[in-house]
C-alpha cells in the first residue's frame, strides 16, 4: 500500500512538472516573439535564445559531477554502439522547430501553425509510443489513448477559436508543421533514451541546445551572409526577453525526464494542456481578458489528460518493482 502511495505521488509530481513546463512554454513563446521584434530576426532571437540556454547548461554541466560522468557515460555507449546513435540528434527537432515556427507562422498565423503542429505531435506519439522508440517500450494503441489523443488535439482547436489566416501556398506550410511536430514527438522519446543511459535529464538537454544551436547559427549565417537578415545587437534590456533559452532547458530536462515514465503521448498532452493554461494566466495577467475559446480548450486539454495524461499505471507499478 505504502508503495502504491509513493508510485502516485510520484506520477503526480511527474504530471506537475509537465504541466508546469508546457505553462512556461507560454512566457517562452512571449518572450521570444518580442525578442523577434527588438532584433527585426526570429532567426537571431532563436539563435540568442539558443545561445543563452547553452551558456547555462555549459556553466551548469562543468560544475555538476552528475552531468560530466552522464557526458562521458553516453559518448562512450554510442562509441561502443550499445544504443542508438539517434538518441543523441534530438537537437535537429529543435533546430527545426524554430525555422518552421519563424517561416510559417507569417503565412499561416500561430492559431494553424499550432493545431498542426500538435496534430503532428500527438499522432506520432501514438506511433513512437507503439513502436518502442522511447525508454518506456512498447505501449499498445487502446481505444483510450485514441479518445486522449482526439480530445487534446480538439482543445488546441477549440482554443484557437477559428482564427485561420489564409495564404499562398498555405497546404505545404501546414504539412510542414505537420512533419515538425512529429519530429518533436520523436525527440522526447531520443531525450528520454538518453536520459535511461545517462540518468542525467540535463545531458539530453545539453545535447540538444548544442545541436540546436549550432543548426540555427549556420541558417542565421547564411541569412545574413546572402542580405536577406541584418543582425542587430542583442537588447540591453529587460531582462525577461532571455527567459526563452531558460525555459527551453528546464522543459527539455524536464521532459526528457518524465517521458521514460509515463511515454511520449502523456509528455505530449500535459504539456499541451500547460501552454493551453499558460496562454490563458498570460492573456488574464497582462491584458485583463478572458477568452471563451480558450477555457474550453483548456478544459478539453484536461479531459484529455486525465484519460491519457499518466500513461498505464499498471504498467509504470510493474518496472519499479521489477
Amino acid at each position: 500500500m505504502a508503495a502504491e502511495r509513493r508510485q502516485t505521488g510520484v506520477l503526480l509530481v511527474m504530471a506537475g512538472s509537465g504541466l508546469a513546463v508546457g505553462a512556461l512554454s507560454a512566457v517562452q513563446a512571449r518572450a521570444n516573439g518580442s525578442l523577434a521584434a527588438q532584433v527585426g530576426s526570429g532567426f537571431q532571437a532563436a539563435a540568442i535564445s539558443f545561445a543563452v540556454g547553452l551558456i547555462l547548461l555549459t556553466v551548469v554541466g562543468v560544475t555538476t559531477r552528475r552531468i560530466r560522468q552522464g557526458l562521458s557515460t553516453l559518448a562512450r555507449s554510442v562509441r561502443e554502439a550499445s544504443v542508438p546513435r539517434w538518441i543523441v540528434l534530438g537537437g535537429f527537432s529543435g533546430a527545426l522547430f524554430i525555422t518552421t515556427q519563424s517561416l510559417s507562422v507569417p503565412v499561416v498565423g500561430v492559431a494553424l501553425f499550432s493545431v498542426a503542429l500538435v496534430a503532428g505531435q500527438i499522432t506520432a506519439s501514438l506511433v513512437v509510443d507503439a513502436r518502442g522508440w522511447g525508454p518506456r517500450g512498447r505501449q499498445r494503441v487502446s481505444t483510450s489513448r485514441i479518445i486522449a489523443a482526439a480530445l487534446g488535439l480538439g482543445g488546441v482547436i477549440v482554443a484557437s477559436g477559428g482564427r485561420w489566416e489564409d495564404g499562398p501556398g498555405t497546404l505545404g506550410w501546414v504539412a510542414l508543421c505537420l512533419v515538425t511536430g512529429a519530429a518533436v514527438a520523436w525527440q522526447q522519446a531520443a531525450n528520454g533514451r538518453a536520459t535511461a543511459v545517462t540518468g542525467e535529464p540535463f545531458v539530453a538537454a545539453w545535447i540538444n541546445f548544442m545541436l540546436g544551436f549550432a543548426l540555427v547559427a549556420l541558417v542565421l549565417a547564411i541569412l545574413a551572409l546572402s542580405g536577406q537578415v541584418q543582425l542587430q545587437a542583442p537588447p540591453s534590456g529587460p531582462p525577461w526577453l532571455y527567459l526563452g533559452g531558460l525555459i527551453g532547458a528546464l522543459f527539455l530536462a524536464a521532459t526528457a525526464w518524465i517521458v521514460g515514465r509515463i511515454g511520449v503521448l502523456a509528455v505530449s498532452l500535459l504539456v499541451t494542456a500547460g501552454q493551453l493554461t499558460g496562454a490563458l494566466l498570460l492573456d488574464l495577467l497582462l491584458t485583463d481578458v478572458v477568452d471563451g475559446h480558450l477555457v474550453a480548450g483548456v478544459l478539453i486539454a484536461f479531459g484529455a489528460v486525465a484519460i491519457g495524461g499518466l500513461g498505464d499505471r499498471r504498467a509504470v507499478r510493474s518496472r519499479s518493482t521489477s
